[in-house]
């Protein structure tokens, strides 16, 4: 494997179609401190694209864990102003976000999770201002995964950290379609496939889908006017990106109040630093009314319990069970990932764009349509080899969407 060259070919595939920075355009890069080859290959990049300036935010998982195990408890409360003002102040201006996922899924495993929690409702209460320009798509915005060891020995802890970062990287060139010639051209592709199935189901206009598999029996209805969406989004001034690199999903937003049944998961959830699996939800109109997990049920608790809005769904999504992702049948433990393997829902903010007009929307009318608003939004996995998906229209017609995991059409 030449590494620079995959590198390269990834960093440009992050900065042409990912966030496609245009000239004069301002680029954030959040990062941790181990992918710093890969940053300064898309540094290089987003200048020779034309961006006007490139920021690098560093993070350093060591030093974060010292602050959650160490800091006086009030900190956890707190969220630099300054972070969430240059945040704001770059979306405002037109620029773009580019965020590095690659975060040790056990790194906070023996903190409290208290102060997990108390941290995860604070910066989402200082950062929700920005995240409603990336939730309706008015900014530009991309994640990508770079391997660590400390994250690739989570994923293969038989071999040694070296062997599993190459291993590691081996598969996200893959999955990304960096292994291609020409990854550039494989991924407008690749969205063109996308969007075909997502005309097929904007057609059809469900008003209801059925979830059913072994463990899971629910039933999800879709708002009036609700849009799916797949692959490439688009800004305000109609320029593609792409929100997730990689991407296999179509998703659209459920009605807050109904969401009925029992959903199961069928691969962990990496939250705050802790590990969630072999995990069930109970709905009732709309509402997570109990949930119980084998491992994390605390910190489960703990997300379903950041604000009203946790405590219901913000987002269905379609993932075929054989994609390439899941064809390597590896959990990933990074959600960035495993939701590209498998059909999932979100707790937690809906994507305004997913309802016509919905950019536009004042929060104050957002409940009158069913769209559910929190400071939060959280994906988990749910597709399996059995999960079969009834769509009902409102004509009353009952077309199958998945059948045994897989697309029906």
């Amino acid at each position: 494997m030449d590494l620079d060259r995959n590198l390269k070919k990834y960093a440009e595939l992050a900065i042409k179609i990912g966030v496609n920075i245009q000239p004069n355009q301002t680029l954030l890069i959040r990062t941790p401190i181990e992918c710093a080859d890969f940053v300064r290959h898309a540094v290089k990049c987003a200048y020779e694209c034309g961006a006007r300036n490139v920021f690098v935010e560093w993070s350093d998982e060591e030093c974060s864990l010292a602050r959650y195990l160490y800091a006086p408890d009030e900190v956890f409360n707190e969220f630099p102003r300054w972070i969430s003002d240059q945040y704001v102040d770059i979306a405002k201006e037109g620029g773009a976000f580019l965020s590095i996922y690659a975060q040790n899924p056990d790194l906070l495993k023996n903190v409290d999770p208290k102060r997990v929690a108390n941290y995860q409702k604070s910066s989402g209460a200082a950062l929700k201002e920005w995240r409603s320009y990336t939730l309706t798509d008015k900014c530009k915005w991309s994640i990508v995964s770079v391997p660590t060891k400390a994250w690739a020995q989570k994923v293969f802890p038989d071999i040694s950290a070296d062997e599993a970062v190459n291993k590691l990287w081996d598969l996200i060139f893959k999955c990304t379609r960096v292994d291609k010639e020409d990854p550039i051209q494989a991924w407008h592709e690749h969205n063109a496939n996308l969007e075909k199935r997502t005309s097929f189901l904007n057609e059809k206009n469900f008003k209801t889908l059925k979830y059913k598999s072994e463990k899971t029996d629910l039933t999800i209805g879709l708002p009036e006017g609700h849009i799916w969406e797949s692959g490439a989004s688009k800004d305000p001034n109609n320029i593609n990106f792409n929100p997730n690199i990689p991407t296999e999903e179509i998703f659209t937003l459920p009605h807050k109040y109904e969401v009925n049944g029992v959903v199961h998961s069928s691969k962990p959830l990496v939250y705050g630093g802790n590990v969630i699996d072999d995990f069930s939800l109970t709905f009732k109109d709309g509402k997570i009314i109990d949930c119980c997990a084998a491992q994390g049920e605390e910190t489960l608790k703990n997300l379903i319990d950041t604000d009203e809005g946790s405590h219901y769904l913000g987002e269905v999504a379609l993932v075929p069970y054989s994609s390439p992702i899941s064809d390597t049948n590896i959990v990933f433990y990074n959600t960035l990932y495993d939701e590209n393997a498998s059909c999932h829902l979100a707790i937690g903010s809906a994507y305004a764009t997913c309802i016509k007009d919905g950019a536009n929307l004042p929060k104050e009318e957002y409940d009158k349509y069913g769209i559910n608003d929190s400071l939060t939004h959280v994906d988990f996995m749910i597709g399996t080899s059995d999960l079969n998906i009834i769509g009902t229209t409102h004509d009353g017609e009952e077309i199958q969407i998945f059948k045994n995991g897989n697309w029906a059409f």
